[in-house]
């Protein structure tokens, strides 16, 4: 079988093609054919070395993954063959509250990952995808839509109506966007290209700024909303942006920290967050549980992730280096032949 390992710091030079032996599937596990794997700037941090509690030696990269069940284990009762599934981010946060134990192993991190023509995993790190989506578009779900979905509706706990901020254009953001459209949301989102922008209110975005052209975007976003802000801020770019989130959520919003684009550390007076009883809250994707509501809410409101390029199988290392560029709009896929 073939796949990939990757070599924590030592960049593309360590994305590295290898051929390995895959073990039967065990009592309660499930053999996956990868149709298709979606990147995440998380993959970008692995091949840099500068991924908080990532693996010292080489892994198989990548979390999210899409395919189809050709095996099952004699106690396997979620799956049978001909099933077209993707990965859970996490291998045992399966609901409920999030730990250090159920959030120890995920996928692409300290255990191997999906970026491979096949797959063993436990039959709990999988859900179905929804039947309208091709696998390119379902490899999308585990870490952006997890986020994006954890963000908005179980911390973020907005309603028809509400605003939300979404900074950039990358995979979580126009996940959210896509997401709060559809949940009857108000939107406003940023770029510094105005393409990127015009292909965002063709998605819907209520609100564009182009925060080059407006380095104060937040004054921007205040008085889209009439002087309130936000009720929620899916914040990406971490000490670049944080303040000026901070600054643009409402009295008693949520700035959703999923992120550190821009790197980490920030300075921000606290008396914001009491003046403001703003609330700011880090997510770390979400559990099984989440991902089988948002795999449900995409099916019903028949949501097509944005996938802005996809990649042959060969062509892993051409991929990592055009997410790097920062060229994207929505996610960047490999094709898994």
């Amino acid at each position: 079988m073939k796949a990939y390992h990757v070599h924590p710091g030592k960049h593309f030079d360590g994305i590295v093609p290898i051929t390995r032996e895959l073990p039967a599937p065990g009592p309660h596990e499930v053999r996956v054919r990868v149709r298709a794997v979606a990147l995440n700037y998380r993959d970008l941090m692995m091949i840099r070395g500068d991924y908080n509690g990532g693996p010292s030696g080489p892994v198989i990269p990548a979390s999210d993954g899409a395919g189809e069940v050709v095996e099952v284990g004699a106690g396997v009762t979620r799956f049978q063959a001909g099933d077209r599934v993707a990965t859970t981010f996490f291998q045992a946060w399966i609901d409920g509250r999030q730990t250090p134990e159920n959030s120890r192993h995920s996928f692409g991190g300290l255990i191997d990952g999906t970026l491979a023509q096949e797959i063993v995993v436990s039959q709990d790190s999988l859900f179905k995808v929804p039947d309208h989506l091709d696998y390119a578009e379902a490899a999308t779900l585990t870490c952006a839509g997890a986020t994006a979905w954890n963000s908005l509706f179980v911390e973020g706990r907005v309603r028809p109506g509400d605003s939300v901020l979404l900074l950039g254009t990358g995979g979580v953001s126009v996940w959210g966007l896509q997401l709060a459209k559809a949940a009857g949301l108000h939107t406003i989102i940023t770029s510094s290209s105005d393409a990127k922008l015009e292909r965002a209110r063709q998605l819907g975005a209520d609100v564009t700024i182009n925060y080059t052209a407006t380095p104060e975007w937040h004054e921007h976003v205040l008085r889209a909303t009439g002087g309130n802000g936000v009720e929620v801020v899916i914040e990406v770019g971490g000490a670049g942006t944080f303040r000026k989130s901070l600054l643009s959520t409402r009295m008693g919003g949520t700035v959703a920290v999923v992120g550190g684009v821009s790197g980490w550390g920030s300075e921000v007076d606290p008396s914001q967050m009491i003046r403001g009883a703003r609330h700011v809250t880090g997510i770390y994707v979400g559990s099984r549980a989440m991902l089988e509501d948002l795999a449900r809410f995409v099916a019903l409101h028949r949501i097509r992730p944005a996938v802005d390029r996809v990649f042959r199988f060969d062509q892993a290392r051409a991929a990592y280096e055009y997410l790097a560029s920062g060229s994207h709009f929505g996610k960047v896929v490999i094709a898994v032949d």
